[in-house]
């Protein structure tokens, strides 16, 4: 079957998304269509529609008499999420584990295991993203395109908000590698509740990574996460 190519609307969704994705647009930064359409060369109307989607989503605030911003995640937000993900990833990994991982996921060992003994040829953020594509990974190899298709919006929505653990907790995006090539060990082992468990286990030590900057920057504090039973 031949592939058709993204829409106009679809390659700009993709082209602000990557933007925000990759720190080029700021929370801070004031997004405009003018400014977008400028930015990417492209058209305003497809631009217009790209950014209404964006707000739909969530990934987008529109704010009277002040503009198109960057929608940051509240405290009760970000757990919600969490809780959702929590949910969501620990039945994947129990899944892959059952099926066995596919050779994209397989391949995660080797380029791990290399970044864990050499550490001084990545930067942090080369580690981080890699991580995170890692989980995206685990879905595939689940082996359920319905649990796929309801995790990546939830998996974006953070992602655009949450950049912290990379400036402000580099020890744990080092730990959270080393949970990385365990989470792997127990798939590739077919040991569905081993997988699970230490999925488990390293979404509720990001969390708390997470809360602990929260409230280290703004002096707000949040109840734990919800985790009893899940597993």
């Amino acid at each position: 079957m031949t592939q058709t190519s993204s829409s106009p609307k679809e390659s700009v969704h993709k082209l602000i998304l990557d933007a925000i994705l990759s720190g080029d647009i700021d929370v801070k930064d004031q997004i405009s269509e003018r400014g977008i359409a400028e930015r990417f060369s492209v058209g305003r109307t497809k631009v217009r529609e790209a950014l209404r989607d964006l707000i739909n989503d969530g990934i987008l605030s529109a704010e009277p008499a002040r503009g198109t911003f960057i929608r940051e995640l509240t405290l009760t937000e970000m757990r919600e999420i969490y809780e959702v993900r929590y949910a969501l990833e620990s039945m994947a990994a129990h899944l892959a584990a059952k099926h066995g991982p596919l050779p994209e996921l397989a391949a995660y060992a080797e380029r791990f295991e290399d970044m864990r003994n050499n550490t001084a040829n990545y930067d942090l953020k080369e580690i981080d993203e890699y991580g995170a594509e890692f989980h995206t990974e685990i879905f595939r190899s689940a082996r359920n395109e319905k649990l796929l298709q309801i995790y990546q919006p939830v998996r974006l929505r953070l992602a655009t908000a949450l950049t912290l653990p990379r400036y402000y907790e580099p020890d744990w995006v080092l730990k959270a590698l080393d949970e990385h090539i365990e989470i792997l060990k127990a798939i590739t082992d077919r040991d569905s509740m081993l997988a699970q468990s230490r999925l488990v286990e390293h979404m509720a030590k990001g969390f708390e990574t997470r809360m602990r900057i929260f409230d280290r920057l703004d002096g707000y504090s949040l109840p734990p996460l919800h985790t009893k039973g899940m597993t």
